[in-house]
């Protein structure tokens, strides 16, 4: 996990400050409840851990569910997040009436259609996960993209679109869940599925059998980001503001400490 801004001692202070600033004059409209409803509506596959998982009590835990709890918070508005599925989100995020989307979500073009980014809270990239029986035979997307290799990725996120633009020789099965996948490969029904480095490296800490090869040195490179719904300024600058202050104070640093760090606490 990489932040994009480091700003350490006086920088950061000032732009937690005028951000901070921001959000203060900000607030009051943007918390006076809507005709309906003040709940805050997030979106979440909650299937992508670090970033949003759902646990046995049917509550959401990851990076961005605190995130989104203290952006909450700091609206003084109970928050609720709407279970959605990654190849129904374009759809279900105008249709469930939500306020952000959460849960590892990727900065693509294909999602500016229907709703505005935040600014980027971290990057991230591609990378092979693989039995460790295998050893380094899958590092390269040339050692993947061949006829009789069993590629698998989950239905309708980016994990499917680069399958299918990266390994159009190898037999790609996709799999209807994020959950369930990793299963698939550690008992050898398929030999590697490509998916986000860092869920790659929490993963494998549930799947001791299986690796996550060079996540330091993803396939390629992209930004995370949290949705949040089309013109709307006011709401968008403050969920800048908010991420702003948790960039520069490193509290997005520390969440992903917990969650894959070397002493990771979160689980």
């Amino acid at each position: 996990m990489r932040s994009p801004v480091t700003l350490p001692g006086r920088i950061g202070a000032v732009l937690v400050a005028g951000w901070t600033a921001l959000a203060a004059a900000a607030i009051p409209a943007a918390a006076q409840p809507s005709e309906t409803s003040n709940v805050l509506r997030a979106c979440t596959p909650g299937d992508y851990p670090p970033y949003s998982i759902r646990d046995d009590a049917g509550g959401y835990r990851g990076v961005d569910v605190d995130l989104a709890q203290g952006f909450a918070a700091l609206l003084g508005r109970p928050l609720e997040f709407v279970p959605v599925t990654w190849a129904t989100l374009k759809t279900d995020f105008a249709e469930r009436n939500c306020d952000l989307a959460v849960g590892g979500i990727s900065d693509l073009p294909s999602r500016r259609a229907f709703a505005d980014f935040s600014i980027t809270y971290g990057t991230d990239g591609k990378a092979p996960i693989t039995h460790r029986a295998n050893g380094a035979a899958y590092s390269t997307i040339a050692e993947i993209n061949r006829p009789g290799v069993r590629v698998i990725a989950n239905r309708g996120g980016t994990n499917e679109e680069f399958a299918r633009k990266n390994f159009p020789e190898a037999q790609l099965t996709l799999w209807p869940d994020n959950l369930t996948i990793f299963g698939e490969v550690e008992q050898g029904r398929a030999d590697v599925f490509v998916t986000d480095s860092v869920e790659g490296r929490y993963r494998v800490r549930q799947h001791p059998d299986l690796q996550v090869l060079h996540p330091e040195a993803p396939f390629d490179s992209f930004g995370k980001v949290l949705l949040v719904r089309k013109n709307d300024p006011v709401f968008a600058a403050l969920v800048d503001a908010y991420l702003a202050t948790r960039l520069a104070t490193g509290a997005v640093d520390r969440l992903f400490e917990q969650w894959i760090g070397p002493n990771a606490s979160a689980g």
